[in-house]
Parts: structure tokens; C-alpha cells; sequence
């Protein structure tokens, strides 16, 4: 069945270009397919919304809360516009959202992202799916479990050429499986809260933990600061970051990456 999803603040190729997630692909026709859990969903944007392929009306209710349809990003819009910069960024990229992933595949994929660019991760999260996935369709593969990676080895996890990041990733699922670590339990975490605890594994530090909180746990508290954030903040709110952020810290954040990131690659 096809759903069709009434509003005016998504871009679908903006979001799920945006560095948030690695498992979505372009279609020859201009529409995406991606992968979350054992969920398969194509979705193409309409002028006022967008259209998603869904199998039941549980799933299109799951895609909605994936895509974060009960945020108001209107108003958080027309709070950003108290800053200059910020509003201008938030105006531009008013099609990006913040997408509610699956914790233990944000928080892989967030290991595999560190000191590493788009292609290679998306590479790197490909074999792994095929070569310990589920298959869930024609060429289709659902992300490992913990379970899964924790019975893993080094040498089993060679031929995805993650280079340092494989004890990362190992020690990662080791302490979910053994509940050392336990996911479930950040959704009611505070944000400072939640981030000491997924600095208690192994290679994740303040960006990881500010990307898994950000993208799995919707903590808009989080601000990932990459580079490319760390020298906006530099130039423009050396003094800080301006208060009409708000709680949206972290949507500020997406909207001001992509704002200054097109501005230097047209300067190139």
C-alpha cells in the first residue's frame, strides 16, 4: 500500500543524505529504499509530503515515528530565526529532520564512522549486514544483532576492512548482549546521563555519543561537533551558542553542517 504523508518540512534526499544514517539508496526514478530493522521502505517525495510503499498501516505509523513526524519543525524553525546565521541555515535546509534509528545499529555504525567518510562507511555497514544479517529479501539484509557481532572474532570481521574500528565494534556488542551495556535504558536517561554511559564502551567518545544519542534516542540536547562544526562555532558563536537553540541543539546542528558545507564546496 502507498501512504502518503502531508508536510511541508521534508526533503528526503537532504535527510537521508545528511550524515545521519548509511543504509538508504537512490533509485533511478528519483525515490529512496532503505533498511531499518527488518523493516524494508521506498519512499519518494511529493510537492507537500511524500509517498511511502508500506505493507500495513503499522507500518507506515513506524516509518512516520522513523522519520520524527511529531516534531513541529515549523515552529523550531521559526524559534531559530532569533539568530541571524542560525535562522538563515534552519530556513535553507527546513526539509531536514532528525531520524529516530534503531540504537544498536546507530551505535555500530557511529563506531564505524570515526575518522572515516561516507563511502567507506557505507561500504564497511554493507558487508556487514551481508555477511552476519538476516536475510529479509532479494539482496536485502537486516543489521546484526549483539548476539550475533558478540560471538564474533577479530578474523571473522577482517574482510570488512574496518581496520581499528573491529575492537570497537566487538566490545560494543559484547557488553549489550551481556547487558553490561543496556540500550533500552538511555530512552530515559537525561542527555548527560546517557552520554557517560555510552562512553562506558570501548571508542566511544563525545561524537559518538552525541550521534547515537542524537539519531537513536532523539536527545535534541545532543550537538555533534565534527570539523565542519567546530569551526562554524569558532566563527560564529565563539562566545557561545545562542540561546534560541534551545532544546534543538541538535536540529541547529544539521541545519548549520549542511548550510556551511555547500557554501565551501560552491567556494571550491
Amino acid at each position: 500500500m502507498e501512504y502518503i504523508w502531508k508536510t511541508d518540512c521534508l526533503d528526503i534526499a537532504r535527510t537521508l543524505e545528511s550524515g545521519q544514517c548509511f543504509r538508504w539508496r537512490r533509485q533511478e526514478d528519483g525515490s529512496y529504499t532503505g533498511i531499518s530493522g527488518t523493516r524494508i521502505l521506498r519512499i519518494r517525495q511529493l510537492p507537500d509530503g511524500a509517498a511511502l510503499t508500506v505493507g500495513s498501516e503499522e507500518g507506515a505509523r513506524y516509518w512516520l515515528r522513523y522519520f520524527d513526524s511529531e516534531t513541529d519543525y515549523a515552529s523550531v524553525i521559526r524559534q531559530f530565526s532569533a539568530d541571524k546565521t542560525l535562522g538563515a541555515a534552519a530556513r535553507e535546509n527546513r526539509g531536514i529532520r532528525i531520524l529516530r534509528q534503531e540504537p544498536f545499529e546507530t551505535l555500530i555504525s557511529f563506531i564505524i564512522s570515526q575518522n572515516n567518510n561516507i563511502p567507506r562507511i557505507t561500504g564497511i555497514i554493507g558487508r556487514l549486514c551481508e555477511s552476519f544479517g538476516t536475510r529479509i529479501a532479494d539482496g536485502e539484509y537486516a543489521f546484526p544483532d549483539a548476539e550475533t557481532l558478540a560471538a564474533l572474532s577479530p578474523e571473522d570481521l577482517a574482510p570488512l576492512r574496518a581496520g581499528f574500528r573491529v575492537r570497537y565494534i566487538l566490545d560494543a556488542a559484547v557488553k549489550v548482549h551481556s547487558g553490561a551495556v543496556d540500550l533500552g535504558s538511555i530512552y530515559a536517561m537525561t542527555y548527560d546521563e546517557g552520554r557517560e554511559y555510552l562512553k562506558t564502551i570501548t571508542g566511544v567518545g563525545d561524537k559518538v555519543a552525541d550521534c547515537v544519542l542524537l539519531f537513536a534516542y532523539h536527545k535534541t540536547e545532543a550537538f555533534p561537533a565534527d570539523v565542519w562544526i567546530k569551526r562554524v562555532t569558532a566563527e560564529y558563536y565563539a562566545d557561545g551558542l545562542p540561546e534560541c537553540m534551545g532544546e534543538y541543539r541538535g536540529i541547529a546542528q544539521q541545519y548549520l553542517f549542511e548550510y556551511f558545507r555547500k557554501r565551501a564546496a560552491v567556494r571550491k
